[in-house]
């Protein structure tokens, strides 16, 4: 098979209509229900693009690990385009039709803009066209999914399960969002049968697998460009309900408005559904929740399980304490040996982009998380004031992520950041989208309601650095937050911090 072969059937020729990708994040106009996933011998030489990316890099290494020749393009050099290609990945830097003559397949991730040039060709030579998570499936075709689905909470999930399963030494395959601390990788092809995977619903991509066993953390409104409202969202998240095994359990948040809603579909439709929470009724109940510095503990009681103590390491904030419980309630439901579960949970070392810490300067300390959702935003913030800032000041520093979803949340975004001492409000990544007119950082900074001096707007990237150093104070703790590239900045501004503070402690 060789790549553009123009007699290749399309896999789904009126799914890819030209005037289906046309406007401004198009590429989620087609459900993802109705994607065809190929068997793993039928993908061929696969081209990624944006093949460094937290989920395609995961997806590369799980490929050339099956022995898939893998080929890829990235916009700039880095670590992980580095470390995939001493994997065997062939990553070019930039993009160009030319890196499709020897494809057979090609993996696009919704980051891209449907109208980009080898986006386009890709369409139009008739190999397969593939998201993510199709293929990704496909790479995982012998493996009993365990998925991890919700607005918030999927990352540390997974990463929790995982740990706990390699603990009891599952060897599971898995596919995260983030960098384990522990073995530095995203993604692994194990040996054993389980492959746990943190599933996707922004473009409705969760809908690519049938699992045996599902968590739902919890269901809000987001992506609404996708979904259109949240009616929309309970709609992908039925059909995600409709692909767990009947005599699989599916576990979701008693806490969580939207999630009780997505159970009580469950229970209509014949799932077998158990539920965790804080409050009264939960199956899995958490109780006893300190939340401290450099670690979250808590109880919880449930069938099978009795009391349970648990302490989980580098998680900051109470609400951990539920992402630990699901994981807890799954590992019991896949047998595993909770004693050593929770064993491993103590030492575990957190999660790249989840409260991050980027060291020390001047005595201010850096922290970054992928926060991108106003709900997120409030809980992260709410959390580095309660384990870590104390009576410090705690500065935020949020770069918006994509117009649409700064348009539509603009107030509940400037909201959640009333609860930094000074909010700092970059301007947006607008990873796949085109601008909206009148749509920038400032729409939600003119929306914070704190006085002028505490709110300050830097549209400027190089700049953000200084201007933190120049309001900064030894003590504070500053937090980075958004789904671009604003973690970049962290050693920046730890450094600025250094040079206008000098030796500055708490």
């Amino acid at each position: 098979m060789t790549g553009g072969d123009a007699t290749r059937p399309m896999r789904d020729a009126a799914a890819d209509r030209p005037e289906d990708w046309a406007a401004p994040g198009a590429a989620l106009v087609r459900s993802a229900a109705t994607d065809v996933i190929p068997p793993l011998a039928d993908l061929g030489r696969v081209h990624i693009m944006g093949i460094a990316g937290s989920g395609m890099s995961g997806l590369a290494r799980i490929l050339l690990d099956r022995g898939v020749e893998v080929s890829g393009c990235e916009a700039r050099e880095s670590l992980g385009v580095e470390q995939l290609r001493v994997l065997g990945a062939d990553v070019h830097i930039g993009h160009s039709v030319e890196h499709l003559r020897d494809a057979d397949t090609f993996v696009y991730t919704t980051a891209i803009n449907p109208k980009q040039e080898e986006f386009v060709a890709a369409r139009a030579s008739g190999m397969p066209v593939l998201r993510r998570a199709a293929a990704l499936a496909a790479a995982l075709e012998d493996r009993r999914f365990i998925a991890i689905a919700g607005t918030h909470g999927k990352t540390t999930t997974t990463s929790l399960l995982t740990v706990g399963a390699q603990a009891c030494n599952v060897d599971p395959s898995f596919a995260i969002g983030g960098n384990l601390y522990e073995t530095g990788k995203n993604a692994h092809l194990g040996k054993g049968e389980l492959a746990i995977v943190e599933a996707d619903e922004s473009d409705g991509s969760f809908l690519l697998m049938h699992s045996s066993a599902a968590v739902i953390t919890n269901v809000e409104a987001d992506h609404l460009e996708n979904h259109g409202d949240l009616a929309g969202i309970y709609r992908a998240f039925e059909q995600f309900v409709d692909r767990v095994d009947r005599d699989g359990l599916l576990l979701t948040c008693s806490d969580d408005e939207g999630a009780r809603v997505i159970a009580d579909y469950a229970r209509r439709t014949g799932h077998r559904v158990a539920t965790y929470g804080t409050g009264a009724g939960a199956d899995f109940s958490v109780t006893g929740v300190v939340a401290l510095p450099d670690a979250v503990e808590f109880d919880v009681t449930g069938p099978g399980l009795g009391t349970q103590h648990v302490r989980v390491g580098s998680l900051v904030g109470e609400h951990m304490a539920l992402n630990a419980t699901a994981a807890l309630a799954l590992s019991l439901e896949l047998g595993l040996d909770v004693s050593a579960v929770v064993e491993s949970w103590a030492a575990f070392g957190g999660v790249h982009r989840r409260f991050e810490p980027h060291g020390v300067g001047g005595g201010v300390r850096v922290y970054d998380d992928y926060a991108h959702h106003p709900t997120e935003i409030a809980a992260s913030l709410t959390a580095a004031r309660g384990a870590l800032a104390g009576t410090c000041r705690l500065i935020a520093v949020f770069q918006p992520g994509t117009y649409s979803r700064t348009q539509t949340f603009a107030r509940e975004f400037a909201e959640a950041m009333q609860i930094a001492d000074i909010a700092v409000v970059m301007d947006i990544f607008p990873a796949r989208e085109e601008p909206i007119p009148g749509i920038t950082g400032a729409t939600i900074s003119e929306l914070i309601d704190k006085p002028a001096a505490d709110v300050i707007y830097e549209p400027r990237y190089s700049a953000v650095p200084e201007r933190i150093a120049a309001v900064a104070q030894p003590g504070d703790l500053v937090i980075t937050m958004g789904i671009g590239n604003v973690y970049l900045l962290c050693e920046e501004i730890r450094d600025a911090c250094e040079r206008r503070l000098g030796g500055g402690s708490a």
